[in-house]
């Protein structure tokens, strides 16, 4: 560790502030990891439920098909890999990460990941050995992005240290990753390295970064646009006759490599390839997946979508209604491209895929709320509010993993710590919730036009409370016999008005955003 005068020309007063702030900041890296290790302590998913399990059972399957098998059986139905149990369906990076886990695991017990009979295999020590999988990857990717991007936050110091401490505790991801058990911090943890690539204008290098999280989790298409649209609206910024057509051309070259070395050994056919997409896009899946707080699961209640419509008429009314809600932040973004609208875009896109695409899970909020992290800073009511709504989105899920002890610890530490320390519960004027513009063009119709912050307070007290109430019910009580998920579709309906609320308001921040000014480097 340095010295405190090791560092030229500073004062003893600098030397020793810089010392507090690492200080600081290697104590919330400690409590952040003490919490997911805490959490990791409790059961996964599918813990001892023969015969599917659950994610945790994917997982280690595919760590067994990865090392077992030849590269293009991977994604093919055969006699030694049956893809009804828990077939290869994410990006090859996943099925290479699950390979550097498998040769892991076999050097220290190869009954792990023995072919077809270690089918279900469940130990004290394979479940260490998989927790630390995740523990690792956290550490690796996701923790590090996010200390370079609060680094370089404007603001305090003590409020990026708050907001640090604050996003490490975000409780939907550490729930989903370290208790149901997933690797989403890896996909989420390099699109912000791609961010991070576009804050410092190293285009190349987030250019690599976002297709490396794309060619991890498919999911990340949600946010595809935002990151195409900023690129193009840079690009178009400059001369495209000169230096804005090299930038561009630079840039296609760049995703055309890194997705032609993640694909490589499956581009030896035609077939290996269509196979492989057959499997990332399975459309025979259907518009969604279990209880999902977006608007075909919630619009299923009144009407049976899945049964009215016919598998290809789901697929256009789904794409339709997803493309028509993340046009208007996309034509912003690519004439406006700001850093600021880029994170703003970020969101509306990711909601509006959750909100209305085609086979949602419940997991995928999660790709919503990295945008609305990142924003925490800025507008802590709003970002509190809806981190808080997307955690709770999936306690159905979480409640089933017997997940339910530290999904209300988290969730109340979580609550606790936003309005402690980034005063989230303060921040409700116009001025906090970044909605002066927007007034201001109301008013010229309505002189009248306010938002009481008495308002916003009293809503967000008021949709905590239904939270809980809703948590307690579904965790105490058993549903009616003749209603047997009213309590997962209350949830559902619940989460996804919220979401719904929050699109519009997101939107609403980005089209009045202030036309593009240049030279924007750091992160507001």
């Amino acid at each position: 560790m340095r010295s405190v005068q090791e560092v030229p020309g500073e004062t003893e007063g600098e030397a020793r502030r810089r010392m507090e702030r690492w200080s600081l900041i290697t104590m919330i890296l400690a409590v952040s990891l003490t919490v997911r290790w805490t959490v990791s302590l409790n059961p996964y998913s599918g813990a001892g439920k023969p015969p599917m399990f659950g994610d945790y059972e994917a997982q280690r399957h595919w760590q067994e098909i990865t090392i077992n098998l030849p590269v293009h059986q991977w994604y093919f139905n055969t006699s030694s890999n049956n893809l009804k149990y828990w077939g290869l369906d994410y990006p090859p990076l996943t099925a290479y990460h699950s390979l550097i886990c498998a040769y892991v695991a076999k050097s220290i017990n190869p009954e792990w990941i023995s072919l077809h009979t270690s089918r279900g295999f469940e130990s004290l020590g394979h479940k260490l050995f998989m927790r630390v999988t995740v523990f690792v990857a956290d550490l690796v990717v996701y923790i590090p992005a996010i200390l370079c991007y609060i680094h370089h936050c404007e603001g305090p110091e003590r409020k990026k240290v708050s907001s640090l401490l604050c996003v490490l505790l975000y409780p939907g991801l550490i729930l989903i990753d370290h208790g149901h058990f997933q690797y989403n911090s890896i996909s989420l943890g390099l699109a912000v390295w791609g961010l991070l690539g576009l804050l410092f204008d190293r285009v190349l290098f987030g250019s690599v970064a976002f297709c490396l999280a794309l060619n991890y989790k498919q999911m990340e298409l949600y946010h595809a646009l935002p990151f195409f649209c900023y690129l193009l609206g840079n690009s178009l910024k400059r001369d495209l006759k000169g230096e804005g057509m090299i930038r561009l051309i630079k840039i296609a070259l760049t995703v055309l490599i890194s997705f032609a070395c993640c694909w490589l050994p499956f581009l030896t056919s035609l077939q290996q390839s269509l196979q492989v997409l057959q499997r990332l896009f399975p459309v025979d899946r259907g518009l969604f997946e279990d209880k999902v707080g977006n608007v075909w699961c919630s619009l299923s209640v009144i009407l049976k979508v899945k049964k009215v419509l016919s598998p290809s008429t789901q697929v256009w009314l789904s794409f339709t209604a997803t493309l028509l809600t993340l046009l208007p932040t996309c034509i912003k973004l690519t004439i406006n491209p700001t850093l600021n609208g880029f994170k703003l875009a970020l969101v509306n896109c990711s909601l509006s895929f959750f909100l209305f695409s085609f086979q949602v899970h419940e997991k995928s909020i999660l790709l919503a709320a990295l945008p609305v992290l990142l924003l925490l800073h800025e507008i802590p009511f709003m970002a509190t509010w809806f981190l808080l709504v997307s955690t709770f989105s999936m306690f159905p899920l979480l409640l089933k993993d017997g997940l339910l002890l530290p999904y209300t610890v988290t969730s109340l530490a979580f609550l606790l710590i936003t309005t402690t320390l980034l005063s989230a519960f303060d921040k409700v004027s116009l001025e906090d919730l970044q909605l002066q513009p927007f007034s201001q063009g109301v008013r010229r119709y309505i002189p009248q036009f306010t938002i009481p912050p008495q308002f916003a307070k009293l809503t967000f007290l008021l949709s905590i409370i239904a939270m809980a109430t809703l948590s307690m019910i579904s965790a105490t009580l058993s549903p009616p016999p003749q209603l047997p998920d009213l309590f997962p579709v209350l949830v559902s309906l619940f989460s996804c008005i919220h979401f719904l609320i929050f699109l519009m308001y997101f939107n609403i921040l980005h089209l009045s955003e202030p036309l593009y000014k240049k030279h924007q480097r750091k992160v507001k």
